[in-house]
């Protein structure tokens, strides 16, 4: 796949929700944190909703099911249906059917939302390797999975069963801060066995084409907090992404990403979507939006004007990702973000 190189962030004159008429929404980071909703989610995706923007939630956390999710979403003052859902569980679920027997066994490392996925497939949740299992899934648990189902797994792997995983996210937010994922349960089974799995989440083929199949959307904007799972699942499906500083990423991490990892849009939380996006210019050597000027430097980033700070941002962005396509790395970018206050 050949795509243009991100220089900078784009600019809409319209509203996010006009332009796209569907919003490919995560939720950890995103919607919820720890299962709060994050400040401004539920009456900005109500507006965009109102605005006839079609709604859709898709989470690499394959734990719950479609309906457990579809539920939490409505109590937090967010209405949405079980088929407004789609979770690495349901992508991973669709993989593996594709590759082995209808009505096989799949040993199962993870919650629920995996065995209702394999079973809408045709395929048998078991919990052993000695059940003769023709593959094994692994999804995140949850806090409270034992230790010991990840040398479940080990014992059907070793034993020649294919591994397939929902998702690598080496963490997850939590209402406490971050904590491990499922990418990190991964990593034991791994480091165990030697073995490599197929993995279905963002941000792989696999979970962009289950996400179209089941939304149908012609205009779809990917919305995240992460640059590995949804701004890379958006370059991969080569669709437009709007990046939220609600979640794991920072301003430091953003002005680092590489090209594939390299938002169209980026705002502070959803009411980005209800809202136009600033241009980024060309001026005096650098780039210009809002009040802000950002050029790079031999060794830094440059920042001069005011104005909001988000604007500073953008401009920090084309900056940089511009200097890493002239081959100019590892910017000091400390003093200009302190500035913004990222």
């Amino acid at each position: 796949m050949s795509q243009k190189v991100r220089t900078r962030p784009e600019g809409s004159g319209q509203a996010l929700n006009e332009a796209y008429d569907t919003a490919l929404l995560d939720l950890d980071g995103v919607v919820y944190a720890g299962g709060l909703a994050i400040a401004h989610a539920v009456e900005s995706l109500a507006r965009a909703r109102e605005g006839g923007m079609h709604l859709a939630y898709v989470t690499n956390n394959a734990l719950r099911t479609p309906e457990k999710v579809a539920e939490h979403l409505t109590e937090l003052g967010i209405p949405t249906g079980a088929e407004d859902v789609i979770t690495s569980a349901q992508a991973v679920a669709r993989l593996i059917s594709e590759q082995v027997p209808h009505g096989g066994r799949v040993l199962v490392i993870g919650g629920e939302g995996l065995r209702v996925a394999l079973r809408e497939r045709g395929l048998e949740p078991v919990e052993s390797a000695e059940d003769e299992p023709v593959a094994v899934v692994q999804g995140y648990g949850g806090p409270e999975l034992p230790w010991g189902r990840f040398a479940e797994a080990c014992y059907a792997i070793a034993g020649g069963v294919p591994w397939y995983a929902s998702n690598t996210d080496l963490t997850i937010p939590s209402a406490r801060g971050i904590a491990p994922g499922n990418g990190a349960a991964v990593e034991v089974v791994r480091i165990a066995t030697g073995a490599e799995p197929q993995v279905a989440g963002k941000p792989l083929p696999p979970m962009h084409r289950e996400t179209i199949l089941r939304t149908g959307a012609e205009r779809p904007l990917v919305v995240g907090d992460r640059l590995d799972t949804d701004i890379e699942g958006a370059f991969n499906g080569e669709v437009d992404s709007l990046l939220v500083l609600t979640g794991v990423t920072d301003g430091a991490q953003l002005l680092a990403a590489p090209p594939q990892h390299r938002p169209t849009y980026v705002d502070a939380d959803l009411r980005g979507l209800l809202t136009g996006q600033p241009e980024v210019s060309e001026a005096d050597g650098g780039f210009r939006c809002g009040g802000w000027t950002a050029t790079a430097g031999a060794e830094r980033l440059q920042l001069d004007g005011d104005g909001e700070a988000l604007d500073g941002l953008r401009a920090l962005c084309a900056a940089a990702w511009t200097a890493a396509g002239e081959g100019v790395c590892e910017l000091d970018t400390g003093k200009a973000l302190a500035r913004l206050g990222f």
